[in-house]
């Protein structure tokens, strides 16, 4: 039997562990390497090449984009929060928010970065993903890269995006040559201006979410209805 949203919301807050700070570093003069990253495409046979005309508007979104209700998360791929919240607490916001079209929900690169060597190049091939292939393929990029978080590599990601149903030689053209990585420190500029100090940070309609976890954010939702 399908449990009532009240029973799921209740039960997300004793999933992971939520941390109402999570990685810490929002200052607005970090600065942030877009060059990219050596890879060893290991058992992936790719000639890398630099993407030539990357879509830096895209913006990943899900659920309903007439919603009167918009959630912005913003997070980095190396920090170990922000993982524990994809992993663990996004789940039941999409299952009873954004599948159902109550809100539109965007995802927003905010690079600490808590690993200098890997967070704009992950970003820049989930970015591609979802330029490429649309937001549920980012989505599912984004699931697949956190699951690895930790052991970040050539090959780590080649293997994200089969998982993902995608190329992985351009996924891993855009992590070496950071092809959105333009894109994702707008992004993170953006937070800034909102006052994002650390990640995941999640704001409903503009107004930021104590902690990230599922029945914090819901609540934040469900006071907008």
């Amino acid at each position: 039997m399908k449990r009532t949203r009240r029973s799921l919301i209740a039960g997300a807050a004793s999933v992971g562990v939520v941390g109402a700070a999570g990685c810490l570093g929002g200052g607005g003069g970090t600065s942030l390497d877009l060059s990219g990253v050596e890879l060893d495409t290991g058992e992936y046979d790719c000639e890398l090449t630099e993407p030539s005309d990357p879509n830096l508007d895209y913006r990943p979104a899900l659920g309903d984009p007439e919603s009167d209700v918009v959630v912005k998360a913003f997070e980095d791929f190396t920090c170990g929060h922000c993982a524990s919240y994809n992993l663990d607490h996004f789940p039941t916001i999409r299952e009873e928010y954004i599948e159902p079209g109550e809100i539109r929900y965007e995802h927003w690169d905010f690079p600490i970065p808590v690993n200098e060597r890997w967070a704009v190049p992950v970003a820049s091939a989930a970015r591609g993903v979802g330029a490429r292939s649309g937001d549920e393929a980012f989505f599912e990029l984004s699931k697949a890269a956190y699951e690895s978080q930790g052991s970040y590599s050539g090959e780590a990601l080649g293997a994200a995006a089969e998982a993902a149903g995608v190329d992985p030689c351009a996924v891993l053209s855009d992590a070496r040559y950071a092809a959105y990585g333009e894109a994702t420190a707008d992004d993170r500029s953006e937070g800034v201006s909102m006052g994002v100090e650390g990640t995941p940070t999640i704001f409903v309609n503009g107004s930021p979410v104590e902690g990230y976890g599922a029945q914090s954010i819901a609540a934040a939702i469900e006071s907008e209805f």
